[in-house]
Protein backbone atom coordinates (compact mmCIF):
# COMPACT_ATOMS: atom_id res chain seq x y z
CA UNK A 1 0.00 0.00 0.00
CA UNK A 2 2.61 2.44 0.62
CA UNK A 3 4.43 1.55 -2.64
CA UNK A 4 0.93 2.75 -4.44
CA UNK A 5 0.51 5.63 -2.48
CA UNK A 6 4.06 6.81 -3.36
CA UNK A 7 3.72 5.91 -6.47
CA UNK A 8 0.00 8.23 -6.83
CA UNK A 9 2.40 11.15 -5.13
CA UNK A 10 4.51 11.16 -7.93
CA UNK A 11 2.01 11.10 -10.03
CA UNK A 12 0.06 13.85 -9.10
CA UNK A 13 3.55 15.96 -8.59
CA UNK A 14 4.25 15.01 -12.16
CA UNK A 15 0.68 16.03 -13.52
CA UNK A 16 0.94 19.42 -11.37
CA UNK A 17 4.30 20.22 -13.04
CA UNK A 18 3.16 19.70 -16.76
CA UNK A 19 -0.10 21.35 -16.16
CA UNK A 20 1.92 24.62 -14.85
CA UNK A 21 3.98 24.67 -18.10
CA UNK A 22 0.91 24.08 -20.20
CA UNK A 23 -0.86 26.73 -18.71
CA UNK A 24 2.36 28.63 -18.52
CA UNK A 25 2.64 28.32 -22.28
CA UNK A 26 -1.20 28.74 -23.31
CA UNK A 27 -1.47 31.88 -21.51
CA UNK A 28 1.82 33.71 -23.09
CA UNK A 29 1.41 32.50 -26.65
CA UNK A 30 -2.58 34.54 -26.63
CA UNK A 31 -1.82 37.28 -28.88
CA UNK A 32 -1.14 41.06 -26.88
CA UNK A 33 1.03 42.23 -24.35
CA UNK A 34 -0.75 42.85 -20.91
CA UNK A 35 1.42 45.97 -20.54
CA UNK A 36 -0.14 47.57 -23.71
CA UNK A 37 -3.61 46.14 -22.16
CA UNK A 38 -3.35 47.45 -18.77
CA UNK A 39 -2.13 51.03 -19.78
CA UNK A 40 -4.22 51.19 -23.00
CA UNK A 41 -4.27 52.38 -26.39
CA UNK A 42 -2.78 55.86 -25.49
CA UNK A 43 0.65 54.26 -23.96
CA UNK A 44 3.62 55.43 -25.17
CA UNK A 45 6.35 52.72 -25.47
CA UNK A 46 8.08 54.11 -22.85
CA UNK A 47 5.68 53.47 -20.83
CA UNK A 48 4.84 49.73 -21.66
CA UNK A 49 8.76 49.36 -21.70
CA UNK A 50 8.55 50.86 -17.88
CA UNK A 51 5.61 48.50 -16.92
CA UNK A 52 6.93 45.42 -18.52
CA UNK A 53 10.43 46.10 -16.47
CA UNK A 54 8.17 46.68 -13.37
CA UNK A 55 6.33 43.52 -13.71
CA UNK A 56 9.24 41.12 -14.91
CA UNK A 57 7.58 40.03 -18.78
CA UNK A 58 10.54 41.74 -20.40
CA UNK A 59 12.72 38.91 -19.31
CA UNK A 60 12.94 35.30 -21.09
CA UNK A 61 9.76 33.70 -20.66
CA UNK A 62 11.69 30.48 -19.03
CA UNK A 63 12.69 33.25 -15.87
CA UNK A 64 9.80 34.18 -15.94
CA UNK A 65 7.90 30.79 -15.16
CA UNK A 66 10.38 29.69 -12.95
CA UNK A 67 9.36 32.72 -10.98
CA UNK A 68 6.11 32.12 -11.09
CA UNK A 69 5.87 28.23 -10.10
CA UNK A 70 8.82 29.06 -7.09
CA UNK A 71 6.28 31.56 -5.49
CA UNK A 72 2.96 29.25 -6.15
CA UNK A 73 3.99 26.69 -2.41
CA UNK A 74 3.86 30.06 -1.11
CA UNK A 75 0.87 31.49 -2.38
CA UNK A 76 2.36 34.01 -4.53
CA UNK A 77 0.74 34.25 -8.12
CA UNK A 78 2.66 37.92 -8.80
CA UNK A 79 0.67 41.11 -9.17
CA UNK A 80 -2.68 41.84 -11.06
CA UNK A 81 -1.60 44.32 -14.64
CA UNK A 82 -4.49 45.83 -14.09
CA UNK A 83 -5.73 46.32 -10.49
CA UNK A 84 -1.70 45.83 -8.93
CA UNK A 85 -3.13 44.00 -6.05
CA UNK A 86 -1.25 40.58 -5.09
CA UNK A 87 -3.31 38.16 -6.91
CA UNK A 88 -2.81 35.46 -4.16
CA UNK A 89 -4.98 36.74 -1.54
CA UNK A 90 -7.87 37.19 -3.90
CA UNK A 91 -7.72 33.60 -5.45
CA UNK A 92 -7.87 32.39 -1.54
CA UNK A 93 -11.06 34.17 -0.65
CA UNK A 94 -12.86 33.79 -3.77
CA UNK A 95 -11.62 30.19 -3.12
CA UNK A 96 -13.26 29.53 0.09
CA UNK A 97 -16.65 30.87 -1.33
CA UNK A 98 -16.49 28.36 -4.10
CA UNK A 99 -15.27 25.87 -1.59
CA UNK A 100 -18.43 26.49 0.93
CA UNK A 101 -21.17 26.08 -2.44
CA UNK A 102 -19.21 22.92 -3.88
CA UNK A 103 -19.22 21.01 -0.26
CA UNK A 104 -22.89 22.57 0.47
CA UNK A 105 -23.89 21.51 -3.33
CA UNK A 106 -22.15 17.49 -3.08
CA UNK A 107 -23.37 17.07 -0.10
CA UNK A 108 -26.89 17.84 -0.90
CA UNK A 109 -26.26 15.75 -3.50
CA UNK A 110 -25.18 12.34 -1.83
CA UNK A 111 -28.30 12.91 0.43
CA UNK A 112 -30.52 12.59 -2.61
CA UNK A 113 -28.70 10.50 -4.51
CA UNK A 114 -27.28 7.65 -1.72
CA UNK A 115 -30.93 6.67 -0.81
CA UNK A 116 -32.81 7.58 -4.08
CA UNK A 117 -30.94 5.60 -6.04
CA UNK A 118 -30.59 2.45 -3.84
CA UNK A 119 -34.15 2.51 -3.39
CA UNK A 120 -34.50 2.58 -7.10
CA UNK A 121 -32.69 -0.01 -7.46
CA UNK A 122 -34.41 -2.28 -4.47
CA UNK A 123 -37.17 -1.52 -6.38
CA UNK A 124 -36.74 -1.40 -9.87
CA UNK A 125 -39.50 -3.57 -11.07
CA UNK A 126 -42.22 -1.76 -9.29
CA UNK A 127 -43.81 1.71 -10.45
CA UNK A 128 -42.47 3.72 -7.62
CA UNK A 129 -38.56 2.38 -8.46
CA UNK A 130 -39.11 3.29 -12.46
CA UNK A 131 -40.59 6.69 -11.47
CA UNK A 132 -37.92 7.54 -9.35
CA UNK A 133 -35.29 6.69 -12.23
CA UNK A 134 -37.56 8.36 -14.86
CA UNK A 135 -37.20 11.75 -12.07
CA UNK A 136 -33.84 11.09 -12.10
CA UNK A 137 -33.33 11.20 -16.13
CA UNK A 138 -35.01 14.39 -16.44
CA UNK A 139 -33.12 15.92 -13.68
CA UNK A 140 -30.06 15.16 -15.37
CA UNK A 141 -30.90 17.42 -18.36
CA UNK A 142 -31.62 20.29 -16.35
CA UNK A 143 -28.51 23.10 -16.41
CA UNK A 144 -27.09 24.19 -13.10
CA UNK A 145 -27.63 27.67 -13.86
CA UNK A 146 -31.48 26.91 -15.09
CA UNK A 147 -32.10 24.90 -12.14
CA UNK A 148 -30.72 28.23 -9.83
CA UNK A 149 -33.14 30.85 -12.40
CA UNK A 150 -36.02 28.53 -11.67
CA UNK A 151 -35.33 28.43 -7.74
CA UNK A 152 -35.10 32.48 -7.40
CA UNK A 153 -38.18 32.86 -9.28
CA UNK A 154 -40.11 30.28 -7.14
CA UNK A 155 -38.75 30.55 -4.06
CA UNK A 156 -37.42 34.07 -4.11
CA UNK A 157 -40.04 36.22 -6.04
CA UNK A 158 -43.05 33.75 -5.82
CA UNK A 159 -42.69 32.81 -2.14
CA UNK A 160 -40.36 35.27 -0.86
CA UNK A 161 -38.20 32.51 1.40
CA UNK A 162 -34.66 33.31 -0.02
CA UNK A 163 -32.98 36.10 -0.93
CA UNK A 164 -32.18 35.13 -4.51
CA UNK A 165 -28.59 36.37 -4.78
CA UNK A 166 -25.42 37.74 -2.30
CA UNK A 167 -22.84 36.80 0.03
CA UNK A 168 -21.89 37.22 3.56
CA UNK A 169 -19.00 35.64 5.40
CA UNK A 170 -19.74 33.01 7.75
CA UNK A 171 -18.05 34.79 10.46
CA UNK A 172 -19.83 37.85 10.08
CA UNK A 173 -23.83 36.68 10.13
CA UNK A 174 -23.55 32.67 10.21
CA UNK A 175 -27.60 32.87 9.68
CA UNK A 176 -27.52 35.12 6.80
CA UNK A 177 -24.69 33.35 5.51
CA UNK A 178 -26.67 30.09 5.37
CA UNK A 179 -29.82 31.46 4.09
CA UNK A 180 -27.87 32.86 0.62
CA UNK A 181 -26.48 29.61 0.65
CA UNK A 182 -28.67 27.67 0.22
CA UNK A 183 -30.21 28.17 -3.29
CA UNK A 184 -27.14 28.12 -5.01
CA UNK A 185 -26.06 24.77 -2.68
CA UNK A 186 -29.62 23.08 -3.99
CA UNK A 187 -29.11 24.69 -7.64
CA UNK A 188 -25.45 22.24 -7.67
CA UNK A 189 -27.17 19.60 -5.58
CA UNK A 190 -30.22 18.66 -6.89
CA UNK A 191 -28.76 18.61 -10.31
CA UNK A 192 -25.80 16.84 -9.30
CA UNK A 193 -27.85 14.48 -7.39
CA UNK A 194 -29.63 13.55 -10.21
CA UNK A 195 -26.68 12.16 -11.66
CA UNK A 196 -25.50 10.17 -8.89
CA UNK A 197 -28.83 8.75 -8.31
CA UNK A 198 -28.29 6.97 -11.45
CA UNK A 199 -24.96 5.54 -11.08
CA UNK A 200 -25.77 4.74 -7.54
CA UNK A 201 -29.22 2.82 -9.15
CA UNK A 202 -26.71 0.99 -11.33
CA UNK A 203 -24.34 0.01 -8.98
CA UNK A 204 -26.58 -1.32 -6.56
CA UNK A 205 -28.17 -3.25 -8.89
CA UNK A 206 -25.29 -4.93 -10.16
CA UNK A 207 -24.46 -5.57 -6.30
CA UNK A 208 -28.01 -7.43 -5.91
CA UNK A 209 -27.22 -9.82 -8.66
CA UNK A 210 -23.95 -10.84 -6.90
CA UNK A 211 -23.44 -14.79 -5.64
CA UNK A 212 -22.47 -13.37 -2.52
CA UNK A 213 -25.46 -11.67 -1.71
CA UNK A 214 -27.55 -14.07 -2.39
CA UNK A 215 -25.25 -16.19 0.25
CA UNK A 216 -25.69 -13.88 2.55
CA UNK A 217 -29.64 -14.04 2.28
CA UNK A 218 -29.37 -17.20 2.69
CA UNK A 219 -27.72 -17.10 5.73
CA UNK A 220 -31.44 -15.32 7.29
CA UNK A 221 -30.63 -11.35 6.96
CA UNK A 222 -33.41 -9.79 5.53
CA UNK A 223 -32.82 -8.30 1.86
CA UNK A 224 -32.38 -4.60 3.28
CA UNK A 225 -29.48 -6.60 5.69
CA UNK A 226 -27.37 -7.87 3.12
CA UNK A 227 -27.45 -5.11 1.33
CA UNK A 228 -26.23 -2.58 3.99
CA UNK A 229 -23.83 -5.09 5.47
CA UNK A 230 -22.48 -6.69 2.22
CA UNK A 231 -23.40 -4.77 -0.79
CA UNK A 232 -22.87 -0.95 -0.04
CA UNK A 233 -19.58 -1.03 -0.02
CA UNK A 234 -18.67 -2.65 -3.13
CA UNK A 235 -21.44 -0.75 -4.51
CA UNK A 236 -19.37 2.31 -3.45
CA UNK A 237 -16.52 1.79 -5.39
CA UNK A 238 -17.67 2.69 -8.46
CA UNK A 239 -19.79 5.26 -7.28
CA UNK A 240 -17.00 7.14 -5.62
CA UNK A 241 -15.02 6.91 -9.20
CA UNK A 242 -17.83 8.92 -10.60
CA UNK A 243 -18.44 11.43 -7.78
CA UNK A 244 -14.90 12.40 -8.15
CA UNK A 245 -15.36 12.83 -12.07
CA UNK A 246 -18.81 14.94 -10.15
CA UNK A 247 -16.59 17.50 -8.53
CA UNK A 248 -14.45 18.25 -10.97
CA UNK A 249 -18.44 18.69 -12.96
CA UNK A 250 -19.11 20.97 -10.10
CA UNK A 251 -16.55 23.19 -9.98
CA UNK A 252 -16.97 24.24 -13.84
CA UNK A 253 -20.51 24.39 -12.95
CA UNK A 254 -20.17 26.89 -10.01
CA UNK A 255 -18.44 29.48 -12.62
CA UNK A 256 -22.27 29.86 -14.04
CA UNK A 257 -23.89 29.62 -10.65
CA UNK A 258 -21.71 32.00 -9.01
CA UNK A 259 -22.60 34.78 -11.93
CA UNK A 260 -26.74 33.78 -11.47
CA UNK A 261 -26.53 34.62 -7.39
CA UNK A 262 -24.11 37.44 -7.48
CA UNK A 263 -21.39 35.18 -5.28
CA UNK A 264 -17.94 36.01 -5.44
CA UNK A 265 -16.70 33.05 -6.07
CA UNK A 266 -13.16 31.87 -7.76
CA UNK A 267 -15.67 31.20 -10.72
CA UNK A 268 -16.46 34.96 -10.82
CA UNK A 269 -12.56 35.91 -10.29
CA UNK A 270 -12.13 34.01 -13.58
CA UNK A 271 -14.79 35.58 -15.91
CA UNK A 272 -13.84 39.10 -14.42
CA UNK A 273 -10.13 38.38 -15.36
CA UNK A 274 -11.33 36.81 -18.52
CA UNK A 275 -13.27 40.64 -19.26
CA UNK A 276 -10.77 42.67 -18.67
CA UNK A 277 -7.88 40.46 -19.80
CA UNK A 278 -5.77 40.43 -16.81
CA UNK A 279 -3.92 36.69 -18.31
CA UNK A 280 -1.50 36.66 -14.68
CA UNK A 281 -4.89 36.52 -12.88
CA UNK A 282 -6.64 33.97 -15.32
CA UNK A 283 -3.52 31.61 -14.83
CA UNK A 284 -3.44 31.75 -11.20
CA UNK A 285 -7.26 30.43 -11.44
CA UNK A 286 -6.87 28.13 -13.89
CA UNK A 287 -3.98 26.54 -11.95
CA UNK A 288 -5.74 26.49 -8.69
CA UNK A 289 -8.41 25.08 -10.80
CA UNK A 290 -6.38 22.09 -12.20
CA UNK A 291 -4.60 21.48 -8.90
CA UNK A 292 -8.08 21.05 -7.37
CA UNK A 293 -9.15 19.03 -9.60
CA UNK A 294 -6.19 16.65 -9.60
CA UNK A 295 -6.22 16.57 -5.59
CA UNK A 296 -9.88 15.40 -6.24
CA UNK A 297 -8.56 12.53 -8.40
CA UNK A 298 -5.59 11.84 -5.78
CA UNK A 299 -7.95 11.45 -3.22
CA UNK A 300 -10.04 8.87 -5.07
CA UNK A 301 -7.30 6.62 -5.69
CA UNK A 302 -6.36 6.53 -2.44
CA UNK A 303 -9.81 6.31 -0.73
CA UNK A 304 -10.05 2.76 -3.58
CA UNK A 305 -7.54 0.95 -1.28
CA UNK A 306 -9.76 1.77 1.95
CA UNK A 307 -13.18 0.56 0.69
CA UNK A 308 -11.29 -2.38 -1.66
CA UNK A 309 -9.45 -4.82 0.64
CA UNK A 310 -8.16 -6.27 -2.50
CA UNK A 311 -5.97 -3.76 -3.71
CA UNK A 312 -4.49 -3.30 -0.32
CA UNK A 313 -3.12 -7.23 -0.80
CA UNK A 314 -1.87 -6.42 -3.95
CA UNK A 315 0.23 -3.44 -3.00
Amino acid sequence: MLIQLLTRTATLLLSLAVASILIFAFMNVLPGDPAEVALGVGATPEQVAELQARYGTDRPLATQYLDWVAGLPQGDFGTSFVTGAAIGPQIVDRFLVTLWLVGAGMVIALVIAVPLGTFAAVRHRHPDGVLLAGVSQVGIAVPNFLAGILLIGLVSVQWQLLPSGGWVPPAQDPVEFARRLILPALSLGLVEGAVLARYVRSTVLNVLREDFLRTARSKGLRPYQALVRHGLRNAAIPVVTVLGLQLAVLLVGAVVVERVFVLPGLGSLLLDGVANRDLLLVQGVVMVLVLAVLVVNYLVDVLYTVLDPRLRAVA
